[in-house]
C-alpha cells in the first residue's frame, strides 16, 4: 500500500474523529476544514482535484443555505412561538398527544421539505411549544433528531443525501415510491413505537399547559409561512421533473427572505448574522475528504467486494452493505458515506434491492449516534443556541435502542 495513501486515510480519520468528538469544544467545522487543508498541503491530494471535490457539494450547499435563511427569518418574525402556541392548544394538556403531534409534523417537514428542514426550522418551533407549555424539552426534542433520518427517504428531497448517493441518476418519482414506500412505513412507524416507549416515564411525570398565550401572526410571519409552503410545493415539482434541488431552495429561501425584510423594511443584518454559515465549510470539508479517498483507490476495493458479495447473494449482499453503511455513517458521518457509496453506485449496475438496502443505511443509520449525520449535527447546533447540550453517551443510549429495530424492518422490506 503506497505511503501516500497511509497518510491520507489517517488525516481522514483524524478530522472525522475531531468532527465527532468535537476536542476543546471547537465547532465541527474547523476539524473538516483542517483535514481537508492538510491533505492539499502535504501534496496528498492536488488542490485542483480538492476543488473539484468543494464543486460537487454546489447544491447542497444552496440547498442548506436556502433553508437556514427560511428558517431563520421564521424564527425572526415568530412563526415558531405561533405554531408551539397552536401546538400546545391542540395538545389540550396531554404530554403524550404533544409528542405525538411533534411527530406526525416532523414526519411531514421530513418528507417535504427535507431533514435538514427538521432539524433547522422544526427544532426551535418545538423547543418553544414545550417551553410555553411548561414542559421538559428534551424528550420533544429528541422526535426532531430521530424523525428527521426515519422519514429521509420517503421521497428524493427527503434528504440531501438521496441527492449524493444517485446524482444524475436519481430514480423517477413513481419507482422511488415503488422501491422506498413501505421501507419508509416501517422506518416511521417502529422508530416512534420504540421512542414512545423509551420516553413513557418522562411523558407520564409531565404536566402541561392547556393553552398559552400568544401573538397574532404578523404580515411577515405570514409571508415566511407561505415561503416554507412554496419551497414544498418546488421541491415536489423539481423532483418530479428530476432537477437539481438546491438553486430552487436557495432561491425561494432568498426571495421570501427578502420580500418580507423589504415589506417590514427590516435590515438583513439580523437575519445573515445568526444562521450557522459553518455548515458550508464543515461540508466543504468532507466533500475534499472523500475525494481523497476516491483518489486513494478505496472506492475500487469497496466496490470489489461488493461486487463478490453479490455474486454469492443478492439478499446476502443487501443485508450486508446495508448494515455496513449504517454503522459506516456513525463512524465518519452519512454525507461522506454517501459519497462513497454514491461513487460505487455510478460504477457498477447493481442490483435494486442492494442500491436501496446502501441508501436506507445512508439514510436511516446515523439514528444510532449523534453525529451520525449532517441533520442532527444541525439540531445540535439549534439546541446550543437554546443553551441545551446533548452528550454524545446520552444520545447512543437512546439511538442503540430507536434505531436497530426500525433499520432491520426497512432493509426487510426493501429486500424481500
Amino acid at each position: 500500500m503506497p505511503s501516500d495513501a497511509i497518510w491520507a486515510w489517517s488525516i481522514i480519520v483524524a478530522a472525522t474523529a475531531g468532527v465527532i468528538i468535537r476536542p476543546f469544544r471547537l465547532p465541527e467545522a474547523i476539524w473538516a476544514v483542517i483535514g481537508a487543508g492538510a491533505l492539499v498541503l502535504l501534496g496528498l491530494l492536488p488542490w485542483q482535484d480538492a476543488l473539484t471535490g468543494i464543486e460537487k457539494g454546489v447544491d447542497v450547499y444552496l440547498f442548506l443555505i436556502g433553508m437556514m435563511l427560511i428558517a431563520e427569518l421564521a424564527r425572526l418574525e415568530g412563526l415558531f412561538d405561533y405554531l408551539a402556541a397552536l401546538a400546545v392548544e391542540y395538545a389540550a394538556g396531554s404530554p403524550q398527544r404533544l409528542f405525538l403531534l411533534i411527530y406526525l409534523v416532523g414526519t411531514v417537514v421530513t418528507v417535504l421539505l427535507s431533514n435538514d428542514a427538521t432539524a433547522i426550522v422544526l427544532t426551535p418551533a418545538v423547543y418553544a411549544a414545550t417551553r410555553a407549555a411548561g414542559a421538559k424539552p428534551l424528550p420533544y426534542l429528541f422526535v426532531c433528531a430521530f424523525i428527521a433520518n426515519a422519514a429521509s427517504f420517503v421521497l428524493p428531497i427527503s434528504n440531501p443525501a438521496n441527492l449524493v448517493v444517485f446524482g444524475a441518476r436519481m430514480p423517477h418519482l413513481t419507482e422511488w415510491l415503488r422501491q422506498f414506500a413501505l421501507p419508509s412505513l416501517a422506518s416511521i412507524v417502529l422508530t416512534y413505537v420504540v421512542l414512545r416507549i423509551t420516553q413513557h416515564r418522562a411523558l407520564k411525570q409531565e404536566i402541561i399547559e392547556r393553552r398559552v398565550p400568544h401573538k397574532v401572526l404578523s404580515r411577515g410571519g405570514k409571508l415566511t409561512a407561505i415561503g416554507i409552503a412554496a419551497i414544498g410545493v418546488v421541491l415536489i415539482t423539481a423532483s418530479a421533473l428530476d432537477k437539481q434541488l438546491g438553486l430552487p431552495t436557495f432561491i425561494c429561501g432568498a426571495v421570501t427572505t427578502g420580500l418580507v425584510l423589504l415589506l417590514s423594511r427590516q435590515s438583513p443584518m439580523p437575519v445573515l448574522k445568526h444562521v450557522s454559515w459553518s455548515v458550508l465549510p464543515l461540508v466543504g470539508g468532507l466533500f475534499v475528504m472523500v475525494e481523497a479517498l476516491v483518489k486513494t483507490g478505496v472506492i475500487g476495493h469497496l466496490s470489489a467486494l461488493l461486487h463478490q458479495a453479490v455474486a454469492q447473494s443478492v439478499p446476502g449482499a443487501g443485508w450486508s452493505v446495508g448494515i455496513a453503511t449504517a454503522i459506516a455513517t456513525n463512524i465518519a458521518n452519512n454525507l461522506p458515506v454517501g459519497l462513497v457509496a454514491g461513487s460505487i453506485v455510478a460504477a457498477d449496475h447493481l442490483p435494486t434491492s442492494v442500491v436501496s438496502a446502501i441508501l436506507i443505511g445512508v439514510d436511516l443509520g446515523p439514528n444510532f449516534s449523534i453525529t451520525g449525520s449532517l441533520a442532527t449535527i444541525l439540531w445540535l447546533v439549534a439546541l446550543r443556541r437554546e443553551k441545551i447540550e446533548v452528550g454524545a453517551w446520552p444520545f447512543l443510549k437512546l439511538g442503540l435502542l430507536v434505531t436497530p429495530p426500525a433499520l432491520i424492518a426497512a432493509l426487510a422490506a426493501a429486500i424481500w
